[in-house]
């Protein structure tokens, strides 16, 4: 089955919703799935489309950006439909994953996502890197022993990880990570005596 995909980001977007209808019936649709929501908002038209289609059916859209966020957002889409083992196309493009030449325009698109998600992680360890050279990021401020010790005392009279954050004003993940610290060390004494005896 061919299946369309039509969105808008707002409802003034009359003409432009109408013109992405009439493409994907030209296409052959048989069935269209759309919507009028931004391409942050929760796109539920999309999230049925996904689940609809079946194996050996084909996902259209008129443009990319219809679609996707980013390019991780698309490489994303793609490899849910490839798990369904359902095809896409994208009009304006002539992209079809059931050739040769889609098939190397997905493989491109996947390399400059992976190129995108490098450059993005270069820039912030650059960034990270100047902002320690400035003295401006000095990593987790430490926590003050007396906390440290009160969010152990209060572990041992039973109270929960979250409680015991709330009382102390600190996140569940900082008292997780001392009473894992404080367990690690405990273990690493009682191996030590037994290495000792």
């Amino acid at each position: 089955m061919i299946v369309g995909y039509a969105r808008t980001s707002t409802v003034e977007q009359i003409a432009g919703f109408e013109a992405q209808v009439k493409a994907l019936q030209t296409a052959g649709c048989e069935k269209l799935f759309q919507e009028q929501v931004s391409s942050v908002g929760k796109r539920t038209q999309l999230e049925a489309a996904l689940e609809f289609v079946r194996e050996d059916d084909v996902l259209v859209v008129t443009k990319l950006d219809r679609l996707a966020r980013s390019v991780a957002d698309l490489m994303n889409t793609i490899a849910h439909l490839d798990r369904k083992k359902v095809g896409l196309r994208v009009l304006n493009l002539g992209m079809d994953t059931h050739t040769p030449t889609g098939k190397l325009m997905l493989t491109v698109l996947g390399g400059v996502a992976q190129f995108e998600r490098e450059m993005m992680l270069e820039r912030q360890r650059e960034g990270i890197a100047k902002g320690k050279a400035a003295g401006r990021f000095k990593g987790r401020k430490p926590i003050a022993q007396d906390r440290q010790e009160e969010a152990l005392r209060l572990a041992t009279l039973g109270l929960t990880k979250a409680s015991i954050a709330k009382k102390l004003s600190l996140g569940e993940v900082t008292v997780y990570r001392i009473l894992a610290r404080e367990r690690a060390e405990k273990q690493s004494k009682s191996q030590n005596q037994i290495l000792i005896e």
